[in-house]
This record gives structure tokens, C-alpha cells and sequence, in this order.
């Protein structure tokens, strides 16, 4: 289950995933009706609201009919919308509260877009970014190869091999019982973190061009490993990290607002049975 703040961090995430495309839209002064049902106009920021909405349902429309087709889909709405007001649908309590719900999420939302989302600088991720990376070292990466084996006598035998002048990479195509040996053993570039302990405590021990003059034994058998190179990492830049650090910005952002919401706005929860723990 989510903690509530885990629940505000999902929903920001949402939000900020969806605020360019809701805040692309230009409510310019040039506003005009682009169609009419019955008294109802339809505008054209209207229109450009239920393209962002709807454009997923209408991908499979050629792009230069879109436009038209999603207008045709809102007459239907406007249509049907009018319709059923005129059976008083719009009083029932469902539709109701309904309207109520969307009228809140369209607000929540508006305020996200126009207060949050304006909130965070350039400057500002500009700031996160040297805090983040000020002094930080690159991290070191290996490429390295291994030979894997199912016991400790087979490992030492190919080390002896290898002493003898033997060819690492013939030796992972013939002996290798792992899913890398038809490729000689390589396992590309990696960082730490990414491989068992044993086996990484052993290749970023070791220098570009040595193999373990030991067996490595790890959960997966008994492991001969060369390192054909070690490079640094080099850190991000500013413009990679950018969009990552906008998110996390917005995310902190939307739950200081949502806590000082809190905080000025007297919250009662009437039903025992919808109460969270700390509420």
C-alpha cells in the first residue's frame, strides 16, 4: 500500500508528465468559434483542449484530418450534452458530483500548470545541479571478459593456460559454460553496482589487460576474468540532467504546496473508516 506521500509523489509525477502538453495550448485573444450546436459554441481553444485529450484515440487518423475528426467527435459530445440537459440529466446527483470531481481535477490541475510549474527556474535547476554534482568524482567503468566454470579445479586449469600463453578469448568460446562465451566472454562496459560483489570487487581490482591469476567464485560458479579496459565516466552535463532534475524539483514543489494547502485550509475527515494513520 502507498503512503500518502508516496500517493502526492505518483500523482506530481502524472502532473508533471502532462504539463507541457496541457500548457502548450495558447489561449490567444484571437479566440474564434470554430462550429456551433444549436446555441453552444465551440472555440477553437476548446478544440486545441480535446486534441491534447483525445489524440491517443485518434492516433491511426492521418495527421492532416485529425483535427477534423476530433472536432467531429466534440459536435457528438455537444450534441448528446445537449440532449441530455434537455431531460434534466445534468441534475442528477452522479452527474453532480461528477461535475464536482472534474471541476476540482481541472482547478488542481490550473494551479499545478500556473503556479507550480512557473515556480521552478532555470536558476533554480542550475543550483540543484551544482549541489548535486559540485566536487563529485567520475565513476570508474571496466570492460571486461570472464571464462565461467562449474568448479575451482577447472578455473585454475584454464589460469594455467593462460599462463602458458593461452588465447582468453578461444578459451570462453571452447570453456565457458556461461551466455557469454560464443562472444569469447565480453561483457561490455560496467559500472558498480551492476555485477555480483565477488565479481566486482575483483574486476575494478584489477588493471586494463590483466586476467585473475585466482578463481572468482560467485553464486554462478567459478569465474576467470580479464579487463581489456578502464575509462571514467564522465559526469552529465547541465542540459542531460536537466529534464530529470525539473521532475524532481516539481515533485519537492507540488508537496510543499499540497502540505501548505494543508496547513491553510482547515481538513476534516467525517468517516472514521477513511482515515489514513498520522490523519
Amino acid at each position: 500500500m502507498k503512503t500518502p506521500n508516496a500517493l502526492r509523489k505518483t500523482i506530481a509525477t502524472l502532473l508533471i508528465c502532462g504539463a507541457t502538453l496541457t500548457s502548450s495550448v495558447a489561449f490567444a485573444q484571437d479566440n474564434p468559434v470554430v462550429a456551433k450546436v444549436g446555441d453552444s459554441e465551440i472555440t477553437k481553444s476548446a478544440l486545441d483542449q480535446a486534441v491534447l485529450r483525445l489524440q491517443q484515440q485518434f492516433a491511426s487518423v492521418p495527421e492532416n484530418q485529425r483535427r477534423a475528426r476530433i472536432l467531429d467527435a466534440l459536435i457528438d459530445f455537444a450534441v448528446l450534452a445537449t440532449e441530455a440537459e434537455k431531460r434534466d440529466l445534468d441534475k442528477q446527483a452522479d452527474t453532480v458530483e461528477l461535475l464536482k470531481y472534474l471541476r476540482l481535477q481541472a482547478l488542481h490541475n490550473a494551479y499545478f500548470r500556473q503556479v507550480i510549474d512557473k515556480s521552478v527556474t532555470e536558476e533554480d535547476l542550475k543550483k540543484a545541479y551544482e549541489t548535486q554534482f559540485a566536487g563529485r568524482k567520475p565513476e570508474k567503468e571496466v570492460k571486461a571478459r570472464h571464462i565461467l566454470v562449474k568448479t575451482e579445479d577447472e578455473a585454475k586449469a584454464i589460469i594455467k593456460l593462460l599462463d602458458e600463453g593461452g588465447d582468453f578469448i578461444e578459451l570462453a568460446k571452447e570453456k565457458s559454460t556461461g551466455p557469454s562465451g560464443p562472444q569469447g566472454g565480453d561483457l561490455g562496459y560496467f559500472g558498480k553496482g551492476r555485477m555480483v560483489p565477488e565479481f566486482e570487487t575483483a574486476a575494478f581490482a584489477m588493471k586494463a589487460g590483466e586476467y585473475s591469476k585466482t578463481p572468482v567464485r560467485t553464486q554462478f560458479g567459478w569465474h576467470i576474468l580479464k579487463v581489456d579496459e578502464v575509462r571514467d565516466v564522465p559526469l552529465p552535463t547541465f542540459e542531460a540532467s536537466k529534464a530529470e532534475l525539473r521532475q524532481i524539483a516539481l515533485s519537492a514543489a507540488y508537496e510543499k504546496a499540497v502540505k501548505d494547502g494543508r496547513s491553510a485550509n482547515k481538513v476534516e475527515i467525517l468517516d472514521e473508516s477513511l482515515k489514513l494513520p498520522g490523519n
